[in-house]
């Protein structure tokens, strides 16, 4: 790598306008024990995320980012350190939050569009109210016409995106998504990719996504973090140079071929590393 730290490459741990953060990540760990001792699934965590980025965690499995967005969301607390989101500490799942994950676990028994509403039922919200969001949410992702199937009546792309659909029918300010798109298929991966963009510059909302494609992360991010292996920390911090919205052609700039080749170069310099250490 050049000696000269690219113009896309961000200072770490530098939280300078902390006070305007909308997610304020600050020296996060998280301790596992377990019958052969502690695990330390996350180490120093320490970033924030402005209101309207799209920041994307990748690094080698295993390396706590799942972990890292579970504590975020709520659905974990942090063995250590403070998680802020709207300048409010999380200390459980909040009913301005949206949730995504690698399997769709839709309702087999329900339609798409009781689907997407699910949330507002379970959250005791006049369903009539959400409907129109429902309608306009389903149009954007090319889903109306399938409205009344079940989901095995849909490939596995259309389950996907009826599940991004759920995370945002509440209108959340904060959308957390855990690999969505990690079960398909290359193709249906790429489409899926240039749905969320062009989903994204509709709706505008905070959100954390994890993915093991750097590609992909690279694509949709505002920012990359760059994790290593466990105990892992944030490595890197990279803002993406590219105005939205996202086009497919991006993917052959040499700057974002740079970008994704410093990331996997990171990764792969992290393993060395733990390597030699374990040595």
């Amino acid at each position: 790598m050049s000696s000269v730290s690219p113009s896309w490459l961000q200072p770490l741990a530098t939280p300078a306008q902390r006070d305007q953060a909308y997610v304020s990540v600050q020296n996060v760990h998280k301790t596992y024990a377990t019958r052969n001792g502690e695990v330390h699934a996350v180490q120093h965590a320490d970033f924030d995320v402005a209101e309207g980025d799209f920041l994307s965690l990748v690094g080698p499995s295993g390396c706590g980012k799942s972990t890292l967005v579970s504590m975020v969301g709520g659905l974990e607390n942090p063995s250590a350190g403070c998680i802020l989101v709207g300048g409010e500490p999380v200390t459980a799942p909040r009913r301005d939050f949206g949730y995504v994950f690698q399997d769709a676990t839709l309702l087999p028994w329900k339609s798409v569009l009781d689907n997407v509403l699910f949330p507002i039922r379970t959250q005791k919200r006049p369903v009539a109210e959400y409907r129109g969001e429902a309608e306009r949410l389903l149009r954007a992702t090319g889903l109306w016409d399938f409205r009344d199937k079940r989901p095995s009546e849909l490939s596995g792309g259309m389950r996907q995106r009826v599940a991004i659909c759920r995370g945002l029918i509440n209108d959340p300010r904060l959308l957390m998504m855990d690999e969505p798109f990690s079960a398909l298929d290359a193709i249906t991966r790429d489409d899926m990719n240039l749905m969320l963009a062009q989903l994204w510059d509709q709706v505008h909302k905070t959100a954390l996504f994890i993915t093991h494609s750097i590609r992909e992360a690279v694509y949709l991010s505002d920012r990359v973090l760059v994790m290593n292996a466990r105990p892992s920390r944030i490595v890197a911090d990279i803002r993406v140079p590219f105005a939205r919205p996202r086009r497919p052609e991006m993917q052959e700039d040499p700057v974002f071929n740079s970008i994704c080749s410093f990331v996997r170069e990171t990764i792969h310099a992290g393993h060395e590393s733990r390597s030699a250490h374990a040595g």
